[in-house]
């Protein structure tokens, strides 16, 4: 029987997902506490493997048992074995065809970024940070330059393992959620300092993405919103075909692997509960 599960994770603690002989990986503690559950060894495969720091929302993932259980039994069964920062969410039985990571036809990722004078406190490691000011128009144009098929040799760290580095993306979208009242004209806000705090939220869906891919993509938007770079400048990047061109790679606090999306026959949950958690 293959069985699919549906993962949630806080990654602050961990070493990424993928197994490493140290242990301190998600799939290590996953698969320990599956194998205790199942009194036999499991394995798993996963939808998009994320790095140290990372968060996944609903990272899905199958395996192969013998055993016939109720999914709510590997639910359950499983997490009590799992330490307070992963949980499983769903489990589903799918027919033998079914490949977490070949099966997908898109993965979203999001990024929340707090824009603050002040570091932030709560939400350490669980938001990037910057402490100026930034252009979400800027932004917006920058990422325009992005979408659809491209080489994105310049965004893809040295130790990536992808067989190419071409992808799609098909979704940028950038918005901000103010944490001050708004004051003076129209659709501006200021805080103590002349400009508001607030949560920006970078949403990112693509067929697939390389190493760093997203956290590069980031470095350079935010060198764009800060007005260190113009906005055509992400395009001459872009097509450098280089790392060296483009911005140093940015924190992975804030980034959260959203998930998977499948083909709607496979029956499999669409989003991920925690989702709209995110500011």
């Amino acid at each position: 029987m293959r069985i699919a599960l549906g993962v949630g994770y806080n990654g602050q603690a961990y070493n990424g997902w993928q197994s490493q002989p140290s242990g301190n990986t998600v799939q290590d503690r996953l698969e320990a506490a599956l194998t205790r559950f199942a009194t036999q060894p499991v394995a798993t495969m996963c939808a998009g493997r994320t790095d140290a720091g990372v968060h996944g929302l609903m990272q899905v993932v199958h395996f192969d048992t013998p055993l016939d259980r109720t999914p709510f039994s590997w639910v359950r069964g499983t997490n009590t074995f799992l330490p307070a920062d992963i949980s499983v969410q769903w489990a589903q039985p799918v027919p033998d065809t079914f490949h977490a990571r070949a099966s997908a036809i898109a993965r979203r990722y999001a990024y929340v970024l707090l824009q603050s004078p002040v570091k932030p406190g709560v939400e350490a490691g669980r938001v990037g940070w910057v402490f100026h000011p930034l252009d979400g128009d800027a932004m917006r144009e920058a990422a325009q330059h992005l979408l659809g098929e491209h080489d994105f040799t310049s965004f893809r760290a040295s130790a990536c393992q992808a067989k190419s580095p071409i992808k799609t993306l098909r979704r940028i979208d950038i918005t901000c959620r103010s944490t001050a009242p708004a004051q003076g004209a129209a659709g501006s806000v200021s805080g103590p300092h002349g400009w508001a705090p607030g949560y920006w939220r970078f949403e990112f869906e693509g067929n697939a993405f390389l190493h760093h891919m997203i956290r590069n993509i980031m470095g350079c938007l935010i060198a764009i919103g800060r007005g260190d770079r113009p906005p055509e400048w992400m395009r001459s990047v872009r097509d450098a075909l280089s790392r060296d061109a483009a911005a140093p790679t940015f924190s992975p606090d804030g980034l959260y692997f959203v998930g998977p999306s499948y083909d709607a026959a496979w029956g499999l949950p669409s989003h991920a509960a925690a989702y709209d958690w995110l500011p």
